[in-house]
């Protein structure tokens, strides 16, 4: 099972946000569309990634005048990606060992999706789910 298949699902939509643009903006659409973090894309293109934490640690450090900064001088950059090959399993692995919680999914180096951990765990445990329930229909079929 593929990143394709949770995007398949969950659809392929994101909001993003521009290198050049306000953390007062990063603010707005993650209250807007209720979500984490903005993948930060540049001609299509991922160039990092800005979520609550780094707004967060970054107010506490240096105070609200962040909120005037680029988003280039808070994001998280280079992002961390996966392509839409990427099986499930092996995106759990490297969100948990880098201790992430969104992945810009890109095909060519182009931003095509995003996943969080949240819709990897969510899949993952509809399929083991749906394993369990097939082992029982077939132990009561035998």
């Amino acid at each position: 099972m593929t990143i394709e298949a949770i995007l398949a699902d969950k659809g392929r939509d994101v909001a993003t946000i521009g290198a050049d643009e306000r953390c007062s903006a990063v603010v707005a659409k993650l209250g807007e569309h209720r979500i984490g973090a903005l993948p930060v894309v540049e001609n299509g293109a991922v160039q990092g990634i800005i979520s609550e934490r780094d707004l967060i640690y970054c107010l506490r450090d240096h105070g609200a005048d962040v909120l005037d900064w680029p988003v280039s001088k808070v994001m998280t950059a280079p992002a961390v990606t996966a392509e839409t090959s990427t099986r499930v399993l092996a995106a759990l692995a490297m969100m948990t060992k880098r201790r992430i919680r969104h992945l810009p999914v890109v095909t060519d180096g182009r931003l095509v999706g995003i996943v969080s951990i949240g819709d990897l765990v969510k899949y993952r445990m509809q399929r083991i789910e749906q394993e369990a329930e097939a082992m029982r229909t077939y132990i009561q079929s035998a």
